[in-house]
């Protein structure tokens, strides 16, 4: 990749719509006054950043999981799926990510497999770094049937500054390991529930690059990580 390339970023058109009012807000700010114009150029630059939509090199190896979000993680509990997903009243571990407004936002399926289910549920915009968001926000929820039977599922959580979510995914579609499936914006949380008995190869404070990191290996046997701050 050259250097060109690792700057200049493609953006998702889903934000082309949000960097043109940006911009002509700026010039409507520029002509009122010059420091006023100078403050909507940099917050036009941060939508430009916000919608990059970067390609990543996604490991295909069957059996492993791969981030559906840049950001970090913020918890690993055992924890419910959506009921809306039929996935029944069994705890699974959840692995939940927290995406601040600087984190890229586009959200990319976990492995290949077949969707199942796609169910929205309106709910409120709570802080996305709540426990409790992933209860009580608007959600977007994906359950995915891998190709060896197994199921998981992915969620799009919406936060307090979040008000759109957007997913392309339908019941009976297959989709490939770290496809561009959506996106949330602005500030958000993505979680997913990884099969019974998977450990996590992520720890709480971890970064995680969507479609790289490795959220899990169900092909391995290592038991949950552990880290520090060093």
């Amino acid at each position: 990749m050259s250097a060109l390339q690792s700057v200049v970023v493609p953006i998702n058109r889903a934000g082309w719509p949000f960097i043109a009012l940006f911009a002509a807000a700026t010039a409507v700010l520029a002509y009122i006054s010059q420091p006023l114009g100078w403050i909507g150029a940099l917050l036009t630059a941060w939508c430009v950043y916000f919608f990059r939509d970067p390609d990543r090199v996604v490991p295909t190896r069957p059996g492993l999981l791969v981030s559906p979000a840049d950001g970090t993680v913020q918890m690993i509990v055992p924890a419910v799926p959506p009921p809306e997903l039929g996935m029944g009243e069994q705890a699974r571990l959840r692995v939940s990510i927290f995406l601040n407004v600087f984190n890229v936002h586009v959200n990319r399926t976990p492995a290949a497999g077949t969707v199942e289910a796609a169910a929205y549920h309106k709910g409120k915009f709570l802080n996305a770094a709540l426990d409790k968001a992933s209860e009580e926000n608007e959600r977007m929820a994906i359950r995915l049937r891998l190709e060896d039977g197994r199921e998981i599922a992915f969620v799009q959580i919406a936060g307090l500054v979040a008000r759109r979510i957007i997913c392309h995914l339908k019941p009976g579609q297959t989709v490939t390991a770290g496809e561009r499936y959506g996106l949330i914006r602005f500030g958000s949380r993505t979680d997913i529930y990884l099969p019974d008995g998977v450990q996590p190869k992520v720890i709480v404070g971890q970064t995680t690059i969507g479609g790289e990191t490795i959220i899990a290996d169900l092909e391995s046997t290592e038991p949950a990580r552990l880290g520090e701050v060093r």
